[in-house]
């Protein structure tokens, strides 16, 4: 059985929580996180189970993996196994510190945009399409700024096909800002009607989507007026192809 099915045939709960762990857990992967926890626990992993894994369970089974037989002088560090005992505990989603979204409902900021920022961390543009811990979802207009929902991914590492969930995870945005992005991945987003934006230095969304603000207001490439509403005979007649403001 492979690994994602081994984790599907798991209580719901209790493979989301699993999943959630091994991705605060640098260079270990899901299979990896399983043994660890077959090994301390025993099968059938359940939500009662979890909440009996310790720190020095996880830096026992995890320094195997590194030939530490005592877990002393593993890579992975102190920090990273509290959390990820604390997200299998059902205590933590690994991030304490994100930003709170709003209500809103469609039409409460006019002229807007929805707008997916890949993201592991508070408010950071800082995640890889496919390896992302959530979306950060924004409505954007040239005047405004609000954050609508905070979408995770983990449930994608529970799919059959990661990039096509993600893609529809965002599908009613249309513009996705990420650090990183394959070929095959960007060609799912673009089929999502997701104008994807790479970004390899990352940042501060507010930064980032003061940007796009700007670029909003002056002269907006034909792809973001498109989006806009702006006609098409506006839209050439107002492009020039330089100068352009780059996003």
């Amino acid at each position: 059985m492979n690994t994602v099915a081994s984790a599907i045939a798991l209580d719901r709960d209790v493979a989301l929580r699993i999943a959630l762990a091994a991705r605060i857990l640098p260079d270990v992967d899901l299979a990896q996180l399983l043994d660890v926890l077959d090994s301390a626990l025993g099968r059938p992993l359940s939500i009662d189970k979890l909440s009996r894994i310790t720190v020095t369970d996880l830096k026992t089974g995890l320094g195997s993996l590194d030939g530490e037989e005592d877990g002393e002088d593993i890579a992975i560090g102190l920090e990273p196994m509290k959390n990820a005992v604390r997200i299998l505990w059902g205590e933590s989603e690994g991030d304490d510190n994100l930003p709170v979204p709003v209500e809103y409902k469609d039409g409460d900021i006019p002229d807007s945009i929805r707008v997916a920022i890949a993201s592991n961390t508070e408010s950071n543009l800082d995640g890889h399409f496919g390896s992302c811990l959530r979306f950060l979802v924004y409505q954007v207009s040239s005047e405004n700024i609000q954050l609508i929902d905070i979408r995770s991914t983990v449930e994608a590492d529970l799919s059959d096909d990661r990039n096509a969930y993600r893609a529809k995870l965002i599908d009613d945005c249309q513009v996705l800002y990420i650090v990183s992005v394959g070929g095959p991945a960007a060609a799912k987003i673009i089929r999502a009607g997701i104008y994807p934006i790479k970004q390899i230095d990352g940042g501060k969304v507010m930064d980032v989507l003061t940007k796009l603000q700007h670029v909003m207001s002056h002269s907006p490439p034909p792809w973001l007026a498109k989006i806009l509403g702006v006609s098409e005979t506006e839209r050439l007649k107002n492009y020039t192809g330089s100068g352009q403001d780059s996003l």
